[in-house]
């Protein structure tokens, strides 16, 4: 193996711990419930949200701060946070301390995420940084899908290694990064993030969440519910009028008004909302509706992430000769389609080869289609100047997707009895085939989207020459 590839695999392991967090715990919901009894699905939730928040608001800033201060020195600050923040998961004592953990979980894979790839690109020729932008964002859609099955396997010693786990990994790639990484900064680069636009976006999104986890038990009109949709429409509004005005903003708003690039996270969005809620639902299916242990469940699991690792590797072959719009696209209606096929065939009754794992490999093949596609199509709308910028943004939307995702699965699911499950689920299974439509859609757009003129935040098409074609 050359050094730029041992780099990419030692820097990717970092990065493939901070995405299986994402998704990880949904398995150990069960276990969470028997340990800390009385706490139901709503507050649970938050051991979910909490982290995609804090992760989703904090990646812009962080994307700034590594930029300004060192991407090497970033990369190794924010992966010991969320290496110290596991062990601190592992060893909570409630559910309150397991939330305030995933915060500084969240926090510290914000801060690696963006340095990551600027750490890695340098060592490689131009013209190979395109195949290294679509494996680092291959390595996301295999983090993330193999969260559950992976979950299911290490939760028969505890539920607390889930957490132990990232302990060696993240280990292991803080040593590489001190020793062999050399320190890259932008010299261009000026100005401190807004730190209270950023704070202003996370308690926006942090309240919507929170009406929509909770506005069912609170009841959608009540006092508490409304002022959580006041509280998150103000903040947010606050956060964008800051973002017009803020030299180094957290919302980077002429980038969004580039087409492509909007198309692409909005696809982003929708697409991790169905994703991120899909994770959860399957978990809880398996072991609550049908019954099966946690470790059962995870391996009933595993047939996705295995389609995700086969069908991510054909994005990155085919994506180039068909353009990672059409590849995504196509994977986000197979996800619906997958998501569908669930609707229709299951039931109280057991019946996985019939009916789980066919929508299963659906699911699996269209998830390792589409992940690769948003970080490329992403990075091509505004050029290899932007890059950075792009990413963040991008990982940025596709969490707070994530985060709301999960919040609207748990507001159309809540906790039903058995006789009420499947129509209960059916709900849930709508409304992520739906937003895994939208995301498919949205992704096709772009194809259709004019090429950006060249500006300051568009960098002139010859700029573009490194980077996949997004049609």
């Amino acid at each position: 193996m050359t050094r730029p590839w041992r780099t990419f695999v030692m820097i990717s392991i970092g990065v493939f711990a901070s995405l299986l967090d994402l998704f990880i715990v949904n398995v150990a919901f069960p276990d969470l419930q028997r340990e800390f009894a009385g706490s139901g699905l709503a507050e649970l939730s938050w051991v979910l949200n909490g982290y995609a928040i804090v992760f989703a608001a904090l990646l812009v800033p962080a994307g700034r701060l590594a930029d300004l201060y060192g991407r090497k020195r970033s990369f190794v600050a924010g992966l010991s946070l969320f290496v110290l923040a596991s062990a601190a998961c592992a060893a909570a004592p409630s559910v309150a301390v397991l939330i305030a953990a995933r915060v500084l979980q969240g926090a510290g894979a914000a801060i690696l995420t963006p340095s990551s790839l600027g750490v890695v690109l340098p060592a490689f020729a131009p013209q190979r940084r395109p195949a290294v932008i679509a494996a680092w964002a291959a390595v996301g859609a295999v983090g993330a899908a193999a969260g559950p099955p992976l979950g299911g396997l290490l939760v028969q010693a505890s539920w607390r290694w889930v957490f132990l786990v990232n302990l060696p990994l993240g280990l292991l790639s803080i040593w590489y990064a001190a020793r062999r990484l050399d320190e890259s900064r932008e010299a261009n680069a000026r100005g401190l993030p807004d730190i209270a636009g950023t704070l202003a976006l996370m308690l926006g999104i942090g309240a919507l969440t929170l009406a929509l986890v909770e506005g069912r038990e609170w009841g959608w009109s009540a006092a508490g519910t409304l002022t959580a949709f006041a509280v998150a429409a103000a903040m947010t509004a606050a956060a964008v009028t800051r973002s017009m005005r803020h030299p180094v903003p957290v919302l980077e708003l002429p980038i969004l008004r580039v087409p492509s690039f909007a198309l692409a996270v909005a696809s982003a969005f929708a697409f991790f909302a169905a994703f991120a809620a899909l994770l959860l639902a399957g978990a809880l299916f398996l072991t609550q509706v049908w019954g099966h242990s946690i470790l059962r469940a995870g391996l009933e699991l595993a047939a996705g992430p295995l389609a995700a690792l086969a069908f991510a590797a054909l994005a990155s072959r085919v994506g180039p000769r068909l353009g990672m719009a059409t590849i995504g696209g196509i994977g986000g209606l197979l996800v619906a389609a997958g998501i569908g096929y669930n609707a229709v065939r299951l039931g109280l009754t057991p019946d996985y080869a019939g009916a789980f794992l066919p929508g299963q490999l659906l699911t699996g093949a269209g998830v390792g289609l589409s992940i690769p596609a948003f970080t490329a199509v992403a990075v091509s709308a505004v050029g290899p100047a932007r890059i950075a910028t792009a990413i963040g943004i991008s990982a940025m939307f596709r969490q707070l997707g994530a985060a709301l995702g999960v919040a609207a699965f748990v507001a159309l699911v809540a906790t039903p009895t058995r006789e009420q499950a499947i129509n209960a689920y059916r709900n849930g299974w709508a409304f992520m085939a739906a937003a895994a439509t939208i995301g498919a859609l949205l992704m096709l757009a772009t194809r259709l989207s004019a090429p950006p003129a060249p500006t300051q935040s568009a960098p002139a098409p010859a700029d573009r020459q490194e980077v996949p074609t997004i049609g």
